[in-house]
């Protein structure tokens, strides 16, 4: 069940900083790779590098136990849902063994010499819960963390997978979330925004988006933009990635 090499879309210059995107169930990575391709269009970031990492074949029990990519296994799912309910039957070892999967990512890219504060992680759906999850736990100082139309992983014990030394306790968190999503409804959103800022994350915004299902829409994708853009900035002209 080990997961497919990612999509790597290069830095088109030096190579400074990188985003980690991670897909939703039954997506892949080459679902959201237009993402990076159309910022390559308009000259944005051309100093990232875009990781869209592949969730293995797993059976999802939502899926009546048929296999298809997923970062875990899903038992409920769906607006009528209530919050607290679907903590209760979360794949707590699916999302440990993905959250050290994610980890490796992070670490192979400051391998190559670029700083974790230069590194942001995020996803859509499961990749965003899973990406909001490992940026809280991560041991690494990430530069920030995304997720859109995701919610909060294990939110009942988080705390117990805090490190002693919580590096991302300041680290940006940049959560979008439709009003109309009948998939993770916008209360799970919400709900984790506000468990996000009660156990200390000082830095969290919640960002809901009118008229809008289990997706993503040009204006959260514009928002999306601005968080990359002040949070890796380019920096090709001072000192070398790494040091």
């Amino acid at each position: 069940m080990a997961p497919r090499a990612p999509f790597v879309v290069p830095a088109l210059k030096k190579h400074t900083s990188t985003v980690i995107m991670a897909h939703g169930l039954g997506d892949s990575g080459a679902g959201w790779m237009a993402l990076a391709q159309n910022w390559r269009r308009r000259g944005k970031f051309d100093e990232t590098a875009f990781i869209f990492p592949n969730a293995p074949d797993i059976p999802i029990s939502v899926n009546f136990g048929m296999s298809m990519p997923g970062w875990y296994d899903i038992v409920k799912l769906g607006r009528d849902l209530d919050f607290e309910e679907s903590v209760r039957s979360q794949d707590e070892p699916g999302i440990l063994r993905s959250r050290d999967y994610f980890n490796t990512l992070i670490k192979e890219e400051m391998d190559k010499g670029i700083k974790a504060s230069r590194i942001i992680l995020g996803g859509f759906s499961q990749g965003g819960a899973m990406s909001v999850f490992t940026g809280l736990t991560s041991p690494e100082k990430l530069g920030g963390v995304f997720g859109l139309s995701c919610y909060l992983l294990l939110s009942d014990r988080i705390k117990n997978y805090l490190p002693e030394e919580w590096a991302n306790n300041k680290t940006p968190f940049f959560l979008g979330h439709g009003l109309d999503d009948d998939i993770v409804p916008f209360q799970f959103g919400k709900k984790s925004a506000e468990i996000l800022k009660e156990i200390g994350v000082e830095d969290v915004s919640f960002n809901p988006y009118g008229g809008l299902g289990h997706s993503a829409d040009p204006s959260e994708i514009d928002d999306l933009e601005k968080f990359l853009e002040k949070h890796i900035p380019a920096e090709a002209d001072g000192p070398a990635a790494g040091l």
